[in-house]
């Protein structure tokens, strides 16, 4: 089997990530998985689709990751790696779908306006 590539983005998260046949083996931006994110939980959510499919011994996950903070791009990474699971095997996509997977999500930070200090928030308002 050849490498198989796939995108995930979330917020302002980027996660190229390139599948390949192996031992289970996850490598973000040349740092093992428990080394770039030392939180078990992220380590979890990274994993997810993995475990869903029962695949996690059967490849080996390169991750390039940049933009955003560890939560988004622990999340573009799930749907980096869920989005190369259904490249390898279409019938996959269902069970992955159901759990939420495939979904991009599409939340992402509101520009802040002119004359405001932040996106919502308003300057005090003085009747005098």
């Amino acid at each position: 089997m050849e490498v198989v590539n796939a995108i995930g983005r979330r917020k302002a998260a980027v996660a190229r990530v390139f599948v390949s046949e192996g031992t289970g083996k996850i490598v973000i931006n040349k740092r093992e998985l428990d080394n770039y994110f030392p939180s078990t939980i992220l380590q979890y959510v990274v994993k997810q689709p993995l475990n869903t499919l029962g695949a996690a011994e059967k490849y080996d996950i390169k991750i390039n990751l940049n933009g955003g903070g560890y939560k988004g791009q622990a999340e573009a990474a799930r749907l980096g790696i869920a989005r190369a699971l259904v490249k390898i095997n279409a019938e996959d996509k269902a069970a992955l779908r159901a759990e939420g997977f495939m979904t991009r999500d599409p939340r992402v930070v509101e520009r802040k306006k002119p004359g405001q200090p932040k996106a919502r928030k308003r300057f005090q308002f003085s009747k005098r």
